[in-house]
């Protein structure tokens, strides 16, 4: 395919933009059978992006179409508030039969979030079998490895060859004939080697299989160097370890040491989606599904980080009101000291930025904190000396007062300095006591350097030029 056949970003926008209209266009005329020939042409995750931009009439209207032929796939792509409009629209009974035949991980994501009424009737109206993996599934840690794990795993005993594995997955696939399930999951990566007790002593890529002669052991063929996840480990862990040993699956194991699931890529890549946007938004002092909560609930969520930011600010006011008096000699110096605010809080943001994302990936620790706090505080000194110096000439140029500038460029150097420190430091601090710092770090930071900014400037000014 040619370069000019590839379709920019911008055309393929415009196309998701034009079947979207296209579907809203067939669904406002009623044609109920063009709604689901259009949703049936789609990727589940497609529809479900489809369902999440559409009203909460039509998504109702849509659902109702679909009810007979909704595919049980939507419900584990959807936004959690969009999902719990879907649930509803569709029913317990519905919901419950969805999930049974859903993977184990998909199951367990979209019974965790449902209601805790909703979850019940859910749970009361699946199999005895399907309940139980999932309620031990929700007894497990929340964002833990046991909770992103699919209970479905291929898993052969040490003293079997290639060919009788290769025999077994052939047969085990041969049983799904549409009245019992399929013993194998819908989709793996690798074979794990059990022993007796039911614990992993190894493991073997699928392709691995395919390309070894039939009478091979599988124990001459299997990885014995295996990182094995406890059910408790968190999920942010989970991803750092598939990152750091560039892993497709990982074997998650109970308090025993025995096989009771495996984390897929598929899911690791969904968790680090889902930590990275829930870090942007907390900067934001937003919700991670902030987009489609009801106006009050977000203006609910929204009002104590705006209060926190009141509190804020008005400290500031507080610092400034210390100084009345030298302002009212020089109203140059209320022109300016937005200028030392604003660059202290901008500097201090992009050293605060590194941190939250070197403490999130775990390359700062304790080990190196001091190296990068001193970098980061001498790199606020360098980048202040230097926006001094034409912070400097130009109130100089403007106002006609060297003092002034002189003034100025101490107090950048000053405030630069604190930002770079702090922006390290806060998040440091906050991760030591166990707070989340993409959380709460930007309301320290810009508060610090507002005070230090307007205190350090004004105090200058009154000692140097009165």
């Amino acid at each position: 395919m040619d370069n000019e056949d590839i379709p920019s970003e911008e055309q393929v926008h415009d196309l998701e933009a034009g079947a979207e209209q296209v579907f809203l266009n067939v669904l406002v005329s009623g044609d109920e059978a063009g709604v689901r020939t259009l949703m049936g042409e789609l990727h589940p995750a497609d529809a479900a992006d489809l369902l999440e931009r559409l009203g909460a009439d039509e998504r109702a209207r849509v659902v109702e179409i679909l009810r007979s032929d909704f595919d049980s796939e939507i419900l584990s792509e959807l936004d959690e508030t969009v999902r719990d409009h879907v649930v509803e629209c569709l029913g317990v009974e519905n919901v419950a039969a969805f999930i049974v035949g859903m993977d184990s991980d998909d199951a367990l994501e979209v019974v965790e979030e449902l209601d805790e009424d909703e979850q019940q009737q859910v749970l009361d109206a699946i199999p005895v079998g399907d309940r139980t993996l999932i309620e031990e599934g929700l007894s497990y840690p929340e964002d833990s490895a046991g909770r992103l794990m699919q209970r479905e795993v291929v898993t052969i005993p040490t003293f079997w060859n290639v060919g009788e594995t290769i025999d077994f997955l052939r047969k085990s696939a041969d049983r799904d004939d549409g009245e019992g399930e399929n013993e194998l999951p819908t989709q793996f990566y690798d074979l794990f080697v059990v022993d007796p007790s039911h614990k992993p002593v190894g493991t073997i890529p699928l392709s691995r299989i395919l390309r070894t002669r039939r009478p091979v052991s599988v124990t001459d063929i299997m990885e014995t160097e295996m990182k094995l996840l406890p059910v408790t480990t968190d999920q942010e862990d989970v991803a750092f370890v598939f990152r750091q040993r560039d892993l497709v699956s990982a074997p998650v194991v109970d308090d025993g040491g025995r096989l009771v699931g495996a984390v897929t890529i598929d899911d690791v890549v969904d968790v680090i989606d889902e930590e990275h946007e829930e870090d942007i938004m907390f900067l934001g002092g937003v919700k991670e599904d902030d987009l489609y909560d009801a106006t009050l609930d977000t203006t609910r969520a929204r009002f104590m980080w705006l209060l926190i930011n009141l509190g804020t600010a008005i400290l500031a006011s507080i610092v400034i009101g210390l100084f009345d008096a030298t302002l009212e000699q020089m109203v140059a110096l209320a022109v300016l000291m937005p200028i030392v605010a604003s660059m202290g809080g901008n500097a201090g943001t992009q050293s605060l930025t590194v941190a939250v994302r070197a403490l999130a990936m775990k390359e700062l620790t304790s080990t190196n904190a001091v190296r990068v706090i001193g970098k980061e505080a001498l790199v606020g000194v360098f980048n202040g000396v230097l926006f001094a110096v034409l912070i400097g000439i130009v109130v100089w140029l403007w106002f006609g007062s060297v003092g002034l500038g002189v003034v100025i460029g101490l107090a950048m150097i000053v405030n630069m300095f604190v930002a770079g420190l702090a922006g390290t430091t806060i998040p440091l601090a906050l991760d030591r006591m166990g707070i989340d710092p993409a959380v709460a770090s930007s309301v320290f930071l810009t508060t610090l350097t507002d005070v230090v900014g307007f205190f350090v400037f004004l105090g200058l000014a009154a000692l140097l030029l009165f």
